[in-house]
């Protein structure tokens, strides 16, 4: 496990920004602020910027902020070659925090209005393609050259198909799939307890409440099951995006940024005590402090795109950017320190080039997977899967 619970995603990036926004439907269930929903539209491309911005977060933290690994990578410390980058690298980790935010922004925004089969074909066909691209990608590196990460077991790289290799106790291919899991969870929580009977203002709002208490007597009862279902420590942050889209949709109130300040006070507290150590020394030391300003930022910046302050960031290549981000984000990780090591170890190449186009290389080929994997295959996969579950209906009826 590259990227540790102690040092905490991202997309997961896996929730794409680039939806075009619902419109909004007037809501009998709902409380007095569902009555006169917000309807603005477009794409949020704010947030498409903002994911890259997350993205190259972690990127920055595993490839100049860590040991083990980076460290063979680069033939000695990243914190000896980069001893000013390193500072600002070891907040990197807390980009997978602003990552759950908006995927509590984005999930809550695409699955509004629809069925929990099409929220579920939604999430299998944008999650799957490219990460299995990913898994033969990063193992054929690691055949190639064994003494950066070692390829797993035949069994174990099997398994990693299914995403579902943590749960199991099996490793990983990918360091920062960890966070894939915790997504996983997410969107079966949301699914069955909001878009199963229909995302409202209401219900969201008490699933948000819901889960809040259940996350503290999870850490009251302090027990791997009760964790792993309510996932305490991560929920605050997804919990603060879901009331972020409630508040862009709907306009804020005082129980919405109450939600909001809630998860902020308690998704700090969580992001100190894992990520800050008192009395540690050296170039990967973190201050408290900087780990609040992180993650204020990472409330913050969603909250600034939910009250439309950033309409005016409407560029294209934000979109692209956006598109980008989760294959890079899958595939920097072990496939990063193995171009590091081709080009600084192998070819000699200068650190600060060695650093720039291992990005670049990654970008690129982030690019390719979008183009040539998620692009045909998500909607073919999607569209596969309505069918099937179509001739399903027909067969019961």
């Amino acid at each position: 496990m590259t990227l540790s619970k102690e040092g905490l995603r991202a997309p997961l990036p896996s929730a794409r920004a680039t939806f075009a926004e619902p419109q909004p439907q007037p809501d009998p269930e709902s409380a007095a602020p569902a009555e006169a929903p917000r309807r603005g539209g477009g794409r949020l491309r704010a947030l498409d910027g903002l994911r890259l911005i997350a993205a190259l977060m972690v990127c920055l933290y595993h490839f100049s902020a860590k040991d083990g690994p980076t460290a063979r990578s680069w033939g000695q410390s990243p914190g000896t070659l980069f001893p000013t980058l390193s500072g600002f690298g070891t907040y990197g980790y807390l980009g997978v925090q602003v990552f759950f935010v908006i995927s509590g922004f984005v999930i809550c925004m695409s699955g509004w209005g629809k069925t929990l089969g099409h929220f579920f074909r939604s999430r299998v066909s944008r999650l799957y393609p490219a990460y299995w691209v990913a898994l033969v990608i990063i193992t054929a590196a690691a055949i190639a050259l064994p003494v950066v990460v070692r390829p797993l077991r035949p069994d174990e790289f099997l398994l990693n198909f299914t995403m579902l290799q943590q749960p199991m106790g099996a490793h990983r291919v990918l360091g920062v799939c960890w966070t894939l899991w915790v997504e996983l969870k997410f969107y079966l929580l949301f699914g069955l307890f909001v878009i199963w009977k229909g995302a409202t203002y209401r219900r969201v709002v008490l699933f948000c409440c819901l889960w809040t208490v259940a996350g503290v007597f999870a850490r009251v009862a302090d027990t791997p099951l009760t964790d792993e279902l309510v996932m305490r420590d991560h929920a605050p942050f997804f919990i603060g995006g879901l009331a972020l889209y409630l508040i862009h949709r709907y306009g804020g109130d005082l129980l919405l940024w109450g939600i909001v300040g809630f998860s902020f006070l308690m998704g700090q507290r969580y992001a100190v005590s894992a990520g800050w150590h008192s009395g540690a020394e050296g170039p990967f030391a973190r201050n408290p402090y900087v780990i609040q300003a992180v993650v204020a930022f990472a409330f913050l910046s969603v909250a600034v795109v939910a009250l439309g302050w950033l309409r005016w960031a409407n560029w294209r290549w934000l979109t692209v950017a956006g598109a980008l981000t989760y294959p890079f984000y899958l595939i920097h990780e072990h496939l990063g320190w193995f171009v590091i090591r081709v080009l600084h170890r192998g070819l000699d190449v200068p650190p600060v080039a060695t650093f720039a186009l291992t990005i670049l290389a990654l970008l690129v080929l982030a690019w390719l997977i979008h183009h040539l994997v998620e692009k045909p295959f998500g909607p073919w996969l999607n569209r596969t899967m309505a069918t099937q579950a179509g001739r399903l209906r027909e067969l019961k009826g």
